[in-house]
């Protein structure tokens, strides 16, 4: 690519050109061209032009397309406010950690990516990762860990799975009982979906009471409710999905917090949150004393949605949580 051209474009500030461009050179495979565009638009401020979004698409098609050098070169302080999700989980879906980590600059964002190839399935527990301890969970995936849900990028676009849920079925919730209260555990369910909320047009809500999941239902108020009794590895990824999503509109924070999310949500309901981090096989055992209820109140959503509750398995507390974000 001539350095002229890139030059009048953003001289222009011609957005729909830049991303013309940007397509021009990734089917070139001209990742330094690629590199100089990037820089130039992130730059463009600096004579009052707005062009991060153009910087921002440079920047996931390298993390997405370009060898891992130059992946890598992305996880850095420039940022990329408009991506389709966290460059450390694009990058981290096409170059595996041993590719990354000798280009990945120190910082929280080469931490991040090392956790998302965690999820991927790699095992870096013996490894000291560039950064600070941002995630403090295993470098594993535990054995009593499910299947996560992850993003899957493409140049153009990304899709982000939701965990399969079987068919619900009509119940008679329980009178609300008076013991409801909003205690931590409550507070870090709300927590998986602050995206949701901050950065988008979200709500949610969550309660903790003495009984059942029916009684943590009933207590969040529908007039009528479906349920399905969901294993806890299920739960776990339902919560964790939540966790890493941005909702309709707000920033995505990747698989890799979603699953911190769930494990400090578990945690929280089990009481390990005073000496964090958990040992992993402790916290597995606490998944096994729950009982995870999928639910929704029979009426039409649109967009993002999670209703979840949780009981201990002598059910003398539980929780329940719903949060909708519409498109």
């Amino acid at each position: 690519m001539q350095p002229a051209e890139i030059d009048e474009a953003v001289r222009r500030a011609d957005l729909d050109e830049l991303i013309r461009l940007i397509d021009d050179v990734c089917s070139a495979r001209d990742w330094d061209g690629l590199v100089s565009l990037r820089e130039r638009c992130a730059r463009a401020h600096e004579t009052g032009r707005q062009l991060w979004p153009a910087a921002s698409h440079a920047a996931y098609r390298l993390a997405l397309e370009a060898p891992a050098a130059y992946a890598a070169a992305t996880l850095d302080a420039i940022g990329a406010p408009f991506t389709l999700g966290p460059l450390s989980e694009v990058a981290a879906q096409a170059h595996t950690w041993s590719e990354l980590a000798p280009h990945a600059p120190n910082g929280a964002p080469a931490v991040l990516a090392a956790n998302e190839r965690v999820l991927r399935g790699e095992d870096l527990t013996d490894l000291e990762l560039p950064g600070p301890s941002v995630l403090e969970v295993s470098l594993r995936l535990e054995d009593w860990e499910p299947d996560y849900a992850l993003a899957e990028y493409h140049s153009d676009r990304a899709e982000f799975p939701m965990p399969a849920i079987p068919a619900l079925q009509p119940v008679t919730l329980p009178a609300p009982n008076d013991d409801i209260e909003r205690d931590e555990a409550s507070g870090a369910l709300v927590e998986l979906v602050r995206a949701w909320t901050a950065g988008s047009d979200g709500r949610a809500d969550a309660v903790s009471v003495r009984g059942d999941a029916l009684d943590a239902i009933a207590a969040l108020g529908p007039h009528a409710a479906r349920v399905a009794s969901i294993e806890p590895a299920l739960g776990l990824a339902i919560m964790a999905w939540a966790g890493a999503s941005g909702g309709a509109h707000g920033r995505r924070a990747g698989a890799a917090a979603g699953r911190f999310g769930a494990w400090w949500a578990l945690g929280a309901m089990t009481g390990l949150l005073d000496d964090w981090p958990p040992h992993p096989d402790d916290l597995g055992d606490a998944l096994g004393s729950l009982e995870f209820v999928a639910w929704d109140s029979e009426e039409p959503e649109t967009g993002w949605k999670l209703h979840l509750a949780v009981a201990t398995t002598a059910h003398d507390r539980a929780w329940a949580v719903t949060a909708s974000d519409a498109d």
